[in-house]
């Protein structure tokens, strides 16, 4: 009787190796804040949880960032900050490759134009400080698809 398998073990080994998907890494959170408290608090509260976090402590490091590193699939930015403000990061991340990225951004002191402008700016939600840490890591969450 012949065998039916027509392939040897060798060959079976190499192409169960090609057929094996790569494990990718986790996407990270990218956390921008002037204030270096708030944005050190947000990077604690994210990384307890298990996401991976770097942050930024203005829109010019962060649209850097994430011009450079793609494991970043999260912005999370502040609304006011000097000399640019999140409303401008987001509007130059939006012009750029990386204009599908998920965007949270949150504020102390906003008002309803802003908030406007920030949903025509196609931001996934717009926090009010201070910050609810059970919301902002379900948005994460969901954003980052990690499974909670």
């Amino acid at each position: 009787m012949v065998d039916p398998d027509i392939l040897s073990n060798e060959e079976r080994e190499a192409l169960n190796e090609l057929l094996q998907v790569p494990k990718l890494a986790p996407l990270r959170a990218l956390v921008v804040d002037d204030d270096a408290d708030s944005r050190e608090l947000l990077a604690e509260i994210l990384l307890l949880q298990g996401i991976d976090t770097c942050t930024a402590s203005n829109a010019r490091a962060a649209f850097d960032l994430l011009m450079s590193d793609r494991s970043l699939g999260l912005l999370i930015t502040d609304l006011r900050m000097a000399p640019a403000s999140g409303l401008d990061l987001i509007r130059q991340v939006r012009d750029s490759e990386r204009a599908a990225l998920p965007i949270i951004i949150m504020s102390g002191d906003a008002g309803v134009k802003d908030a406007i402008e920030a949903m025509h700016l196609s931001v996934v939600d717009f926090l009010l400080k201070p910050i609810d840490p059970s919301r902002l890591l379900q948005l994460a969450s969901r954003e980052l698809g990690i499974g909670r």
